[in-house]
């Protein structure tokens, strides 16, 4: 956000930031002990959080979780863990995909179709896609020789038979992201579901106490916290309807998007990022695509109103 701030310098404060996918109404964190803060996590604490996941995620077999400060950190491993290949990233979708694979050596192809990706050993899908949106089902994906990296960054507020993770197809793995769905980003943390062998490799990767004590103290108390989910579910559903309403009435076209996310056209779309930045709002543009626009939900009702008069302003 620097960045922004220092493009526009007489945006009003404080800015609104809807450049992410991230819940704006984040889980109510209850104060880790002070001995998550003091001593370095015991095993027993790690155990507790993949059993929460486990059952969160519907994985039968906590060994198959890996857990890691954030799925940025597994998203970067991954490329290292296996020797060079022909990977295919079905997109446009979260970039870092791509520029991981690559700089470890990787010969990487962007495709807009599964059926494009038949000649690749890893095959690389976000599901549901960032930015669009769109869900692959189970059949629709590819099964290449080596590994099939489904991210399910956004997959939280879907229907559970969305997800790979409780039933794992042969040479794949599943990344569940904690830091969206629950508006902890910061907190750092994230899962794998993947083979035995595939699971313990990335373990020996990270190493020890990969994850803090306060986020296995924090991470464990939300998963297992079914009420706040299920109200959060069915505000985000309102919230994103609301959203999509403020767009159209903008001028916008609904591309797609998840929950947590609207991704809209406009055929000005570098004038709207402009005026927003102005009003001191900031949205995620794309350079490829020039009429797209993300955006993420408002917190409150009164960014929801800011919103809606910095477009007629």
């Amino acid at each position: 956000m620097s960045a922004v701030r220092a493009r526009f310098p007489d945006a009003p404060e404080p800015w609104i930031d809807l450049s992410t996918g991230i819940n704006p109404v984040s889980y109510p964190v209850p104060a880790p002990s002070a001995e998550a803060w003091a001593r370095l996590p015991e095993r027993a604490e790690e155990e507790a959080l993949i059993a929460a996941a486990a059952r969160r995620y519907g994985v039968s077999h906590p060994a198959t979780i890996v857990a890691a400060p954030g799925t940025q950190a597994l998203i970067q491993m991954l490329p290292r863990v296996l020797p060079p290949s022909r990977v295919a990233i079905i997109g446009p979708t979260y970039e870092e995909h791509e520029i991981c694979w690559r700089r470890q050596g990787h010969e990487v192809s962007t495709v807009t179709d599964p059926d494009q990706a038949k000649e690749a050993e890893v095959v690389v899908v976000v599901n549901p896609d960032n930015p669009t949106g769109r869900l692959l089902a189970a059949d629709e994906l590819p099964s290449p020789s080596k590994l099939l990296v489904v991210d399910e960054a956004f997959i939280d507020l879907l229907a559970p038979a969305s997800s790979l993770a409780g039933s794992l197809p042969p040479r794949t793995i599943v990344l569940r992201s904690f830091g969206k769905t629950y508006g902890l980003a910061g907190l750092r943390l994230g899962f794998a579901i993947a083979g035995r062998e595939l699971a313990e490799r990335l373990r020996g990767e990270l190493g020890p106490w990969a994850v803090s004590g306060p986020a296995l103290e924090i991470g464990r108390a939300a998963l297992d916290d079914d009420a706040w989910l299920s109200a959060t579910a069915e505000r985000l559903t309102a919230d994103r309807q609301r959203l999509d309403d403020v767009l159209l009435e903008a001028g916008c076209a609904i591309k797609g998007g998840t929950p947590l996310f609207c991704l809209a056209e406009h055929s000005e779309a570098p004038v709207m990022v402009e005026r927003l930045g102005h009003h001191g709002i900031h949205v995620r543009s794309f350079r490829q695509q020039p009429t797209w626009l993300r955006f993420g939900l408002p917190g409150s009702d009164a960014a929801f109103e800011r919103l809606r008069t910095s477009f007629n302003d």
